[in-house]
């Protein structure tokens, strides 16, 4: 099982965590999703987006039944030669389960694997942990969707952005 996550904040007081989960890289269909509204979340500290983002991930995935035999995260794995959120989620399973970063804009350290899809001329920027970042940028290539976002990565996008529960 494949789980994709993203997290949207409403000013500093909530968050809302989403995650979709998949059987393939290539599947047009989730086959499950969760989201959660989560309290008291950290405020957002230049350099350690982290630490904002990374419990939030881990709260929502106490509602799993089964954990994820990879993790797709909004984001970096590593920024440059610094740790990016999806390292840091990378080490909270001890490095048993691969993680695997998709960011929309450049990081300008970054030596993430840049991604064409569809007809988009604009390239999405994958980096990878416990996984080789080529195979990784293969992985997302193959997502469906004809579009420069796959389709799941949209679908996670639209549920974290909704104030679920309220």
């Amino acid at each position: 099982m494949i789980a994709a996550f993203d997290v949207h904040y409403f000013g500093d007081e909530y968050a809302s965590a989403a995650a979709v989960l998949v059987q393939g890289y290539q599947d047009a269909e989730a086959a499950g999703e969760y989201t959660s509204l989560i309290y008291g979340v950290s405020r957002y500290v230049s350099g350690q987006f982290y630490r904002r983002e990374l419990p939030c991930i881990l709260r929502l995935l106490e509602q799993f039944d089964e954990t994820p035999d990879e993790m797709v995260i909004d984001g970096y794995v590593m920024l440059g030669d610094r740790p990016g959120l999806g390292q840091y989620l990378f080490e909270s399973f001890a490095g048993h389960i691969s993680v695997v970063g998709v960011a929309k804009s450049k990081h300008r350290k970054s030596s993430a694997i840049e991604v064409l899809r569809g007809g988009s001329m604009r390239p999405l920027y994958v980096t990878s942990a416990g996984v080789d970042p080529y195979a990784a940028s293969e992985r997302i290539r193959a997502m469906h969707g004809a579009h420069r976002v796959p389709t799941l990565l949209r679908r996670v996008d639209v549920l974290a952005r909704r104030e679920v529960g309220c």
